[in-house]
């Protein structure tokens, strides 16, 4: 369980393409920490940058104080490259981000198709604007978590994202894409991360 209530701080969760159905880990993070948000995008399964960058704006907007961010899969791109387009100032708000699972960019046809999580005669997206992982530093603690059997990323492009970022990779084993099939529940692990992350 969360118990960051002391320190007033909202946990925004931002899920990747498609969203993030009830069995999912931040869906169930959500149900447990009274002062859990999630990022709504106007369009789930065809992303496009600018506005899911909007998206999470505003939902940070709508929070008072300071914010830790759990994303997951394309989430994860999204919140970085908010972090990255704050001022110093608007910076300071940002208490921590748990990425989980990002993917590598650009997304392909093959891995899209690999997953299995295409519904099927869906159109493929075409994930505009997200068309390459950002090497620059994050200004904020950060960690990020990649399993090795990931079909969206290889765990050599995870390790080469994170260090990139200057953040720690933690390895999650042979957990897929630790998305809403994978089976993680309350990620009881996940927390431990966070719990670290923001105490850290």
């Amino acid at each position: 369980m969360f118990d960051f209530e002391r320190d007033e701080l909202s946990l925004i969760t931002v899920p990747g393409w498609a969203g993030s159905s009830a069995r999912h880990w931040q869906s169930v993070w959500e149900k447990s920490y009274p002062l859990a948000c999630r990022t709504e995008q106007q369009n789930w399964l065809y992303p496009e940058r600018t506005s899911w960058l909007a998206a999470l704006a505003d939902t940070i907007a709508m929070q008072p104080g300071k914010v830790v961010i759990a994303a997951h899969s394309l989430g994860c791109h999204t919140a970085i490259d908010y972090v990255l387009s704050l001022s110093l100032a608007a910076q300071g708000r940002i208490h921590g981000m748990l990425l989980v699972a990002p993917p590598q960019l650009p997304i392909s046809q093959a891995a899209l198709l690999a997953s299995g999580e295409l519904p099927p005669d869906m159109p493929i997206p075409a994930f505009t604007g997200f068309d390459a992982a950002g090497q620059q530093r994050l200004p904020v603690k950060a960690l990020c978590v990649a399993s090795r059997n990931d079909p969206f990323c290889p765990y050599a492009e995870a390790e080469r994202m994170a260090a990139g970022w200057g953040i720690k990779l933690v390895d999650a084993g042979d957990a897929g894409h630790m998305g809403s099939s994978a089976g993680l529940g309350s990620w009881q692990a996940g927390q431990r991360l966070l719990q670290k992350l923001m105490l850290g």
